[in-house]
């Protein structure tokens, strides 16, 4: 077992005090975007040695890979840790965007390499060559928009922006009879396409309507029984004014995500976090394909190829009881998934669901992590990472404790 120090990313989206709080450190007065749990050579975590020394844990594993990442691991995913974990704290929103399949990036990232995209350029749609399925799990109230809704869903919300303009005698853009017309297609997937299609190519039309919209909204117009969805509206063109993800934002599902509840976003997935503080999993990867709400770069026709058009259930990921007591959470990923780990004062010990490495991060309390081969205490905001080798691991309350720990780890997934 290793400690390891992880690494701050201070986007400006961030809070100044979400992450700070949940772990019990001083704030930096700088925004907290991310905490980086893991290998990811971008910002790996720094693993303690036994000499007190200390390591970039991308290179401990490079040293062994099977000691530390297990035989089946090296052979599924190479000689790197499969997973990424984040603290994420979003006090505004982040981008609208989407993930590529393994195929895309795979293909992607040889053919920005061919074309001699340097690795760092803004424009680069590939950072490397995996794919990023992802989940997050809510530590505080969290709100994200996710996936398309049923196109006839967003058709109640348009047509209840059009009676609004109406009801002022105001003339409604022209750009919400086109989405309506759109949306009413036979095809609903192709429908889906035809309007996001509109609003991502931009121009004088979408943030002319996206203001009148907004300025409608903002001047009384009834939201109910859209609040959630047209305050979102709101309060997005107030950060990026005729931005066309405003308007994206009605095509998608918009959801609230109570402390405890968790979802999952595979590839194709449109999606954007808009606030609150959770822990994120995903495949090792930093591919991004943008679709609004930001200054960095967007490729629409990449964009384009990269989306699933067709409207999804909120995947909502809810957890499974093992017969040792073990509250897992498993998305339909093999790269990862996540295990919340309670301990009341003097509870019996959990055993630690390792399938290959393991990384644990405590956000409550302390624990003790114990196995045949060594043991390692953490206090609130610590985190080990923990060699394929090292199991089975138990993970026990501190002897004496007065309140309940709770901690998370991620290993990859135990799904057969």
């Amino acid at each position: 077992m290793y400690e390891i120090e992880n690494v701050l990313r201070d986007y400006a989206w961030g809070s100044t005090t979400a992450i700070a709080g949940l772990l019990g450190r001083p704030e930096s007065g700088s925004p907290e975007a991310e905490l980086w749990i893991g290998a990811h050579p971008d910002s790996p975590s720094i693993a303690r040695l036994p000499d007190g020394s200390t390591v970039p844990l991308d290179q401990l594993i490079a040293e062994d890979p099977e000691h530390f990442l297990g035989a089946e691991s090296v052979s599924g995913f190479g000689p790197r840790l499969p997973f990424l974990t984040k603290v994420l704290a979003a006090a505004q929103p982040l981008s609208l965007q989407v993930h590529p399949s393994l195929e895309q990036a795979r293909a992607g990232f040889a053919r920005e390499n061919a074309e001699g995209v340097a690795a760092d350029a803004a424009n680069r749609n590939y950072r490397d060559d995996n794919h990023k399925p992802e989940m997050i799990f809510a530590l505080t109230p969290f709100e994200a928009l996710c996936g398309f809704r049923p196109a006839a869903e967003t058709r109640g919300i348009l047509l209840h922006l059009a009676a609004a303009f109406d009801a002022v005698e105001a003339g409604r853009p022209q750009l919400l009879t086109d989405l309506l017309d759109d949306l009413d297609e036979a095809d609903e997937g192709a429908g889906l396409r035809k309007a996001f299609e509109r609003l991502i190519a931009g121009g004088p039309a979408v943030s002319e309507a996206t203001a009148l919209v907004a300025g409608v909204l903002v001047s009384g117009a009834s939201l109910e029984p859209y609040r959630s969805e047209l305050s979102t509206v709101i309060s997005l063109n107030e950060k990026y004014p005729g931005d066309p993800g405003v308007l994206i934002s009605l095509l998608l599902n918009r959801i609230s995500l109570a402390p405890g509840e968790a979802v999952y976003l595979p590839a194709g997935n449109v999606h954007a976090y808009l606030h609150g503080l959770g822990v994120e999993v995903m495949a090792s990867s930093d591919n991004v394909l943008r679709g609004g709400l930001t200054p960095k770069f967007v490729d629409v026709p990449e964009l384009l190829r990269t989306i699933e058009f067709k409207p999804v259930a909120v995947p909502m990921l809810t957890p499974e009881i093992s017969g040792l007591g073990q509250e897992l959470y498993q998305p339909p990923f093999r790269e990862f998934q996540l295990q919340r780990i309670e301990l009341a004062p003097g509870a019996s010990p959990v055993p630690l669901a390792q399938s290959g490495a393991a990384v644990v991060i405590v956000v409550a309390g302390s624990v003790y992590l114990d196995s045949p081969k060594g043991d390692l205490q953490l206090g609130r905001g610590g985190s080990a990472f923990l060699a394929a080798a090292e199991a089975p691991v138990n993970v026990h309350p501190v002897a004496g404790a007065e309140a309940a720990a709770v901690a998370f780890a991620v290993t990859t997934s135990m799904r057969s």
